[in-house]
C-alpha cells in the first residue's frame, strides 16, 4: 500500500492525497497489526507502565488518529464514496474498542499496576490516567459475563452506526431542500451579502438567481430578515420538519431515535444502573439526575420572569408596529431584528459590515497574545478544502500547537460549529513532546466569489467560543495523552474555557481592533458598541429558558422515569413548566436534535448552563483586575495547562480560590435586578 496518505500521519495529513478507497484496506491492516501488538502487551507476565500503559496508548493513539481523520472528513466534505467507506468499517472500529475496553486479562494487567509498588512512584498526571482508565474499563462491561458482555458490544456497534446515521439523514435532509428566485424583488428585506450567498448557491448549481436552501446561514437570513411571510413560513416549516416523518420517509429519524433510547436503556442496565441518566454522569461534574434536575429547575424559575417579560415584549411591539397580532414561530426571528433595531438603534446587518473575517481573526489572535503571550503564525498546508486555513501556535519561539480554521458552511458539511482535535500532546519515548493539533469548524455565512466575507457578532462570538474549546486543547502542558488538553475533562466542565472566551467579544478594545468598515475602512464607533453593549442582554431570558427547556428535556429522557409513551409528551410537560414559546404542532426538533443523538450530549445537554456558571465565574476575576496579565497567566496554569490532569472543581478553586457561585452567570446575562 504505497502512496496511501493515510499510514502517513506522523506529522500533518496530506488531505489532497487521502481517498475513500484508502480508507477500507488501511484500517484493516491497523485493526490487523493492533490485534497482534495486544497479543505481545498481554502475554507480560509482570506488566508496568512501560510494557503495558505505554503500548497500548501508542496502539489506541495509532488508530484513533487514522479514524479520527477519516471522521473529520466525513463531517467536512461528506461524498457518497466516503460515507460508504467510513459506515462499511465503522462497526468493525467501534468493535475494536470495545472489545478492548472489556478485555479482562488488561484489566486485570492495569489493576496489578494500580496496587504495585511502582503506583507510588507514577507522576500525578499518570496515576490519574490509571484511575480513569480502570473506571472506563468497568464502563465498558468488563466486569460483566462473556454473554452480557457480547450483548454490550452488540449495543455500542449498533449505537455508533445510528449516530452515524442520523447525522447522515440530517445533512441529506438539509441538502435536499431548494428554493430558486429569478427575481431579489422575491426576496424583499434580505441583506445584499445574503443576497449574494444566494446568487453564489445558484451559480454553484449552473443556475442564474438566486438559491435559498436549509444551511443555516441561509435559514437565519429569511427568518430575520425576508419580509414575505409566507416565504417564512415555508422555510420555518423546511427547516423544523426535516429528518422527520413529515419529510422524506427514508431520512426520518424517528425510528432512529427510538431504536436508541431502548439501546441506551438496556446498556444502562447491564451495568448496574437504574437509568442512563444516571450513566452517563459517572463521567460528570454533577453527581446525580436529581442534582441536574434541580439546578435546571432553579435556574428556570430564576430566568422565566424576564422570559415572559421579553416574550410580551415582542407581542406588543409585533401588534403595535407590524400589525401581526398572533406572533407565529416564523415570525419570531423577524419581530426581534425589527424590535433590536428600533429599541437600540441598530441593526445586526450594520455591525456586521465593521467586521471582515480576516481582520476578526487577527484581532482574536492578538487577544490571545495578550492573555497568553501565545504567537500564531499562517503556515500553508495541505488542507481539504481551499478556504481552510492552518496556524502555528508559539510560546516564547516554542513551537506548541497548531489549529486548521474552517469557518464556511457548504454543501456536504455537517451543519452547527465545534472543535475536534487531530493530535492530542504526549511526551514520546525518546523524551521529545508531541506536539497538539485541533480543528475548529464552523458554518458561517461564506464570502461570494472574490470578495471578503463580512462576520455578524454572533458569528464573532461563536468563533471565540470554539477557539475557547481549542485553547484548552493546545495550551495543555500536561504530558500524558489519557489527561492532556481536554481529554478525561469531565463533561459537563469541557464548556468553560469556550464559554470563558466569549466575554471577551464583548470588551470594546478587542472589538475595535478587529474592525474595519466595509466601505469608510472606519474603526467599529464606541457609540454603536455602546448601542450592542445595551443590546447584549436583549431577550437573555427567553434564550435562557430555551436552553433550559432542551437540557431538561434531554436529562429527563434519558433518566426515563417520566412515564410517557412518547417523546413528544414529555417534551410538551417540560414546554409547559419552562416555556414562553410554543413552536406548532408540525415542529419536529427531536428528529434534528444531533447533540443528544448522534452528538455526545446525551444526558449532557445540561452541561452547557452548568459550565456557564463556571465561565461567568472565571471571567469576573478578569473583571476584578482589568489588563493584570497575571490573570491571564493564572487561568492558563490552573485551568488550561492541567487538562484533565486533576477534577475540574479542583482546578477551578486553585483559579478561583473558591467554589463557583451563580452572581456572575445571573449577572451576565442581565437577570440580577
Amino acid at each position: 500500500m504505497t502512496a496511501n496518505a493515510l499510514l502517513n500521519l506522523q506529522n500533518l495529513p496530506q488531505f489532497d492525497q487521502i481517498s475513500a478507497d484508502q480508507i477500507e484496506p488501511t484500517i484493516t491492516q491497523l485493526l490487523t497489526q493492533a490485534k497482534n501488538t495486544l497479543q505481545t502487551i498481554k502475554a507480560s507476565t509482570h506488566p508496568t507502565w512501560l510494557n503495558t500503559v505505554e503500548p497500548l496508548t501508542d496502539l489506541t493513539e495509532q488508530i484513533g488518529r487514522v479514524w479520527g481523520v477519516i471522521g473529520h472528513l466525513h463531517s467536512v466534505v461528506n461524498t457518497p464514496e466516503l460515507r460508504d467507506a467510513y459506515n462499511k468499517m465503522l462497526p468493525e472500529v467501534t468493535q475494536f474498542f470495545t472489545e478492548l475496553g472489556q478485555d479482562l486479562m488488561l484489566f486485570d494487567k492495569f489493576k496489578q499496576i494500580k496496587n504495585s509498588e511502582e503506583f507510588q512512584n507514577l507522576t500525578q498526571e499518570q496515576k490519574q490516567k490509571l484511575k480513569n482508565d480502570l473506571r472506563d474499563f468497568t464502563l465498558s462491561g468488563a466486569d460483566l459475563p462473556k454473554q452480557e458482555q457480547e450483548r454490550f458490544a452488540q449495543i455500542q456497534n449498533q449505537l455508533a452506526a445510528l449516530a452515524a446515521q442520523f447525522s447522515q439523514n440530517l445533512l441529506d435532509a438539509t441538502d435536499s431542500f431548494s428554493l430558486y428566485f429569478e427575481d431579489k424583488k422575491q426576496l424583499i428585506g434580505v441583506p445584499e451579502d445574503a443576497l449574494e450567498m444566494f446568487a453564489a448557491a445558484a451559480q454553484a448549481d449552473n443556475k442564474t438567481g438566486f438559491k435559498v436552501g436549509l444551511q443555516f446561514p441561509h435559514y437565519l437570513a429569511i427568518m430575520q430578515y425576508a419580509e414575505d411571510r409566507d416565504l417564512r413560513k415555508q422555510i420555518y416549516h423546511a427547516y423544523v420538519t426535516r429528518a422527520s416523518d413529515l419529510g422524506d420517509v427514508n431520512l426520518d429519524n424517528t425510528p432512529i431515535i427510538e431504536a436508541r433510547l431502548k439501546l441506551t436503556e438496556e446498556e444502562a442496565h447491564l451495568l448496574g444502573f437504574e437509568n442512563y441518566a444516571q450513566l452517563s454522569l459517572e463521567t460528570k461534574m454533577a453527581e446525580s439526575p436529581e442534582a441536574v434536575i434541580s439546578f435546571l429547575k432553579d435556574l428556570a424559575q430564576k430566568a422565566k420572569p424576564f422570559a415572559q417579560k421579553d416574550y410580551q415584549e415582542l407581542e406588543q411591539f409585533a401588534q403595535e408596529n407590524l400589525q401581526l397580532n398572533n406572533l407565529e414561530a416564523w415570525d419570531l426571528a423577524f419581530v426581534s431584528e425589527k424590535l433590536q433595531q428600533v429599541k437600540y438603534a441598530f441593526s445586526e446587518q450594520e455591525v456586521k459590515e465593521y467586521f471582515p473575517a480576516n481582520k476578526v481573526i487577527e484581532g482574536l489572535f492578538a487577544l490571545i497574545d495578550k492573555l497568553y503571550q501565545v504567537k500564531f503564525h499562517h503556515k500553508n498546508v495541505s488542507t481539504w478544502h481551499n478556504s481552510v486555513q492552518y496556524f502555528e501556535l508559539t510560546h516564547q519561539n516554542n513551537l506548541i500547537g497548531g489549529v486548521y480554521l474552517d469557518l464556511y458552511a457548504r454543501e456536504g458539511k455537517r451543519g452547527g460549529a465545534w472543535m475536534n482535535d487531530y493530535r492530542g500532546r504526549r511526551q514520546l519515548s525518546d523524551g521529545s513532546v508531541q506536539t497538539p493539533v485541533a480543528y475548529l469548524v464552523c458554518n458561517f455565512t461564506p464570502p461570494s466569489v472574490d470578495k471578503q466575507a463580512y462576520l455578524s457578532h454572533d458569528e464573532i462570538t461563536t468563533l471565540f467560543h470554539e477557539m475557547g474549546h481549542g485553547l484548552h486543547h493546545l495550551l495543555t502542558q500536561v504530558n500524558e495523552l489519557g489527561v492532556s488538553g481536554i481529554n478525561a475533562v469531565e463533561w459537563d466542565a469541557v464548556e468553560l474555557p469556550s464559554q470563558f472566551m466569549e466575554n471577551f467579544a464583548w470588551e470594546y478594545p478587542v472589538l475595535s481592533k478587529m474592525s474595519e468598515h466595509k466601505t469608510t475602512k472606519a474603526l467599529l464607533p464606541e457609540e454603536l458598541y455602546n448601542k450592542m453593549l445595551a443590546a447584549k442582554n436583549f431577550q437573555s431570558g427567553m434564550q435562557t429558558v430555551r436552553q433550559i427547556e432542551f437540557a431538561l428535556f434531554d436529562i429527563l429522557l434519558y433518566q426515563n422515569k417520566h412515564g410517557k409513551a412518547h417523546w413528544q409528551e414529555l417534551l410538551d410537560d417540560v414546554r409547559k413548566e419552562v416555556a414562553v414559546v410554543f413552536p406548532p404542532e408540525f415542529n419536529r426538533f427531536v428528529q434534528s436534535f444531533g447533540h443528544i443523538f448522534a452528538g455526545g450530549y446525551a444526558a449532557g445537554y445540561y452541561s452547557y448552563k452548568w459550565a456557564e456558571v463556571l465561565s461567568c465565574d472565571a471571567y469576573a476575576a478578569f473583571e476584578e483586575t482589568p489588563n493584570d496579565p497575571a490573570v491571564g497567566q493564572r487561568f492558563w496554569q490552573e485551568i488550561l495547562a492541567v487538562g484533565g490532569s486533576r477534577p475540574a472543581m479542583d482546578s477551578f478553586i486553585a483559579f478561583r480560590g473558591r467554589k463557583p457561585e451563580l452572581d456572575a452567570l445571573l449577572r451576565l446575562t442581565g437577570m440580577n435586578t
